[in-house]
């Protein structure tokens, strides 16, 4: 079994006079994070969506098609 690590979040509230504003400080926000940032928040939503998601990993998704001869 893993062993996890908990940390704590600090609760930030922003206050924006419009909709894009917000969207442009969520954009500028996503810009600063690292790499391993970004897959952390991957990670740690996965975990919310699913319990059980790191010992299940990622879903394989494929499709068979039949091509058409002429």
């Amino acid at each position: 079994m893993r062993e996890r690590k908990i940390e704590v979040m600090e609760k930030t509230v922003r206050i924006f006079n419009s909709f894009e504003e917000a969207d442009a400080a969520d954009v500028e926000r996503e810009m600063r994070l690292t790499p391993e940032e970004r897959i952390a928040e991957v990670l740690e939503l996965q975990t919310w969506m699913r319990r059980d998601a790191a010992e299940q990993g990622f879903t394989r998704v494929y499709r068979i098609t039949q091509l058409e001869r002429s």
